[in-house]
């Protein structure tokens, strides 16, 4: 008789079919938000399969609302509350050692982003070379507006997107639809929702590359809105000082620069600088080392009163006015 499985393997569901490792986030209530168990389960997982004959390993959630809407944060800012470093070290230190191992892994990995696709469900996409989208996706990392900054590896990723988008996503929190992912780069792929679950019986049964299985069931594509605004957005985010930011889209004058300029005005000032420093220390360093470097300061920012504050008005009260505390934070 098979044991019933645990409540982090119902959450995490694993199973290797036709060569290829099947991965199912299934949280679907908290949009499969991450918990320690289930990056634990995560990591569990590739490890195991490092060795195994496999042609792909597919990540997907379940339900077609959300992919992953990130880290559950407000377990963090619980246990911020309580006093209890070592599970948030915990943690943080093991996503991050996911990511990292996305980054490199032995087999392809093909995210299927059919839905939400925020903070932590960046660094289990985005790492790796195939990340499929639907018209229902929705990205974003929203970390500024909570007193956190863009981590699982975004002081990697988003500085090597094109001109200083990635410098605009990690400061604003900018939502990006299909379109406007597939633009940026951090989609590679835009596939139909009603196909997007046959993609790992597609990539098993057939002896095409992977580029091609996924090419075969595009549809077309769409010029986002992102795109019009890129030379607005590579002149005003090229400067590495908030100030100066700031300066250039008063400047610009444009309903698009007012927004930005508002988009900004709701975010934390002290978590704007640490993101904006740790944008540009990353363009130099590798993902290893963005890692290591964004383990050092959640430590720090996890503790911190924006931190409390943030994610308390936007997800527990839901009240949405954060009283900024202002204490400058470092990398």
């Amino acid at each position: 008789m098979t044991a019933a499985p645990s409540s982090t393997e119902s959450a995490v569901r694993a199973e290797i079919d036709g060569h290829v490792g099947r991965i199912v986030l299934d949280r679907p209530a908290a949009h499969h938000a991450l918990t320690t168990e289930m990056v634990d389960r995560l990591e569990q997982v590739l490890i195991a399969w490092r060795s195994e004959p496999l042609k792909a390993v597919t990540i997907a959630g379940t339900g077609g609302r959300a992919f992953c809407a990130g880290g559950d944060i407000i377990e963090v800012r619980r246990l911020s509350l309580a006093g209890e470093s070592d599970a948030i070290e915990d943690f943080f230190a093991t996503e991050y050692r996911v990511n990292q191992m996305l980054g490199a892994y032995a087999h392809p990995v093909v995210a299927l982003i059919d839905g939400i696709c925020m903070g932590g469900g960046l660094g289990l996409s985005v790492h790796g070379p195939f990340r499929v989208v639907t018209e229902r996706a929705l990205l974003a990392m929203p970390e500024t507006s909570i007193g956190f900054f863009p981590d699982v590896g975004a002081s990697h990723f988003l500085p090597r997107l094109p001109g200083y988008v990635g410098t605009y996503l990690g400061l604003t929190g900018a939502r990006l639809d299909a379109a406007d992912a597939l633009h940026t780069g951090l989609a590679t792929h835009l596939v139909p929702s009603d196909l997007s679950t046959d993609v790992p019986d597609l990539i098993a049964a057939s002896p095409e590359p992977i580029d091609r299985v996924l090419r075969d069931l595009e549809g077309p594509r769409e010029t986002g809105g992102l795109a019009s605004h890129r030379a607005a957005i590579d002149h005003c985010f090229a400067p590495s000082q908030m100030s100066q930011i700031t300066e250039r889209l008063q400047a610009e004058g444009t309903d698009w620069a007012g927004a930005t300029l508002a988009a900004l005005a709701r975010c934390s000032p002290a978590s704007l600088d640490l993101t904006l420093e740790l944008l540009v220390a990353g363009r130099q360093r590798t993902l290893a080392a963005c890692l290591a470097a964004e383990l050092v300061a959640a430590r720090t920012v996890a503790a911190s009163a924006d931190f409390v504050e943030g994610v308390g008005a936007r997800l527990v009260d839901k009240d949405r006015e954060p009283q900024w505390a202002g204490t400058a934070l470092t990398a």
